[in-house]
């Protein structure tokens, strides 16, 4: 494809030579000739020297390029688009495999494509043009949406809904039974029947083997365009927010709620029955047992503003030396007390006590009032 053209397509002001022919993209350190790479962290900005790519993609502020240049507001975002110029996702043939299971009751849209030993049970509905990869299984009742592409093993468990152009990777599994368990007189646990569903909502993907349980009752759900990272737990009752992104290996604990534009980054762990705000950013490893607000940006165990949260951390790494002073101040203050009061006054012969004065003489006085000694 002509650079010009490339432009054009992905929207961008193009700087340089419209002839050269781009065939590929790859990063910075790997690109060649022929190929489009992109900037959009400044950090990387020294290897922009050194880069043998064609062309670049780089934000309208980047400075001068030594190679030609396509100048996008978001280089990343657009660098996304290059990837499906020149990958195209792989099309699969509408028709069901040889050795797949559909139920009779079962109602498939037009386009759809069911692969090698998929299950599909009874009153399923799946809309036009889904893909179900291989070993796909979709449990009774479930209601799919259009263009679903579900790989290999992912499973979608009975009455759960799910929209439109919903990914799912290997593995996932939605609406597996909530973690619900009560004592009984015995003091044994008894499993309390997961009668709730998991509703998964348009444009959202979930990645390899993750898991959104059933609500014991009522739904879980994931909103709109929310992306789930590998090994993500979303316990049972829980609700994702639109546009929120929940990295690799969070864990919801049961009715978890969590707003729109959240970013929950890896290991973060909600104690559950707890509220974390809209556009609120929560770094890798927090701990949250209670409310976040809204907008804020939180760390740690418990999970504290980022700001506090920096200065605790730069502390942890003085706590030997604060340990040995408070120590010593310690020792100090025990000395101090087991020095009776007058010595730490500084006393001396006479014991702290202060010197006795002279009585004062009496003045005599005449019988004229006169002062006589």
């Amino acid at each position: 494809m002509k650079l010009g053209e490339l432009a054009e397509r992905l929207g961008c002001q193009l700087e340089g030579d419209s002839a050269i022919e781009i065939t590929g993209i790859a990063g910075l350190a790997e690109a060649g000739p022929g190929e489009l790479t992109f900037l959009a962290n400044p950090r990387y900005r020294r290897m922009v020297r050194a880069t043998r790519a064609s062309a670049i993609l780089a934000s309208p502020d980047a400075g001068k390029m030594p190679v030609a240049t396509l100048r996008a507001a978001d280089p990343y975002f657009a660098f996304a688009q290059a990837i499906e110029l020149f990958h195209a996702a792989p099309r699969f043939e509408p028709g069901i495999h040889s050795t797949a299971v559909v139920a009779p009751s079962a109602k498939i849209g037009d386009g759809t494509h069911i692969g090698p030993y998929c299950f599909v049970g009874e009153r399923v509905k799946i809309g036009r043009n889904a893909v179900l990869h291989s070993f796909v299984t979709i449990y009774e009742g479930a209601a799919i949406g259009d263009d679903f592409f579900a790989h290999s093993h992912a499973v979608v468990r009975e009455g759960c809904r799910v929209g439109n152009r919903v990914v799912l990777q290997n593995g996932v599994v939605v609406g597996s039974d909530g973690f619900g368990f009560a004592r009984d007189p015995e003091g044994h646990w008894h499993k309390m029947r997961q009668a709730g569903i998991a509703v998964i909502e348009d444009d959202v993907e979930i990645q390899a083997h993750s898991c959104v349980d059933r609500a014991t009752v009522g739904e879980t759900r994931i909103g709109r365009g929310a992306k789930l990272d590998n090994l993500v737990q979303v316990g049972h009752a829980s609700r994702v927010g639109e546009d929120t992104l929940l990295c690799g290996q969070v864990g919801l604990a049961g009715s978890t709620h969590v707003g729109k534009r959240v970013i929950l980054a890896g290991q973060v762990g909600a104690a559950g029955h707890l509220t974390i705000g809209d556009g609120a950013v929560l770094t890798a490893q927090s701990g949250v047992p209670n409310d976040v607000p809204a907008g804020a940006m939180y760390s740690g165990y418990p999970a504290m503003e980022n700001r506090l949260w920096l200065k605790s951390v730069a502390a942890f790494g003085r706590l030997p030396e604060l340990q040995k002073r408070v120590q010593m101040l310690e020792r100090e203050i025990a000395a101090l007390r087991a020095t009776p009061i007058s010595e730490r006054r500084g006393g001396g012969a006479n014991n702290g006590k202060k010197k006795p004065m002279a009585p004062r003489r009496k003045a005599r006085r005449t019988k004229r009032g006169a002062k006589s000694d």
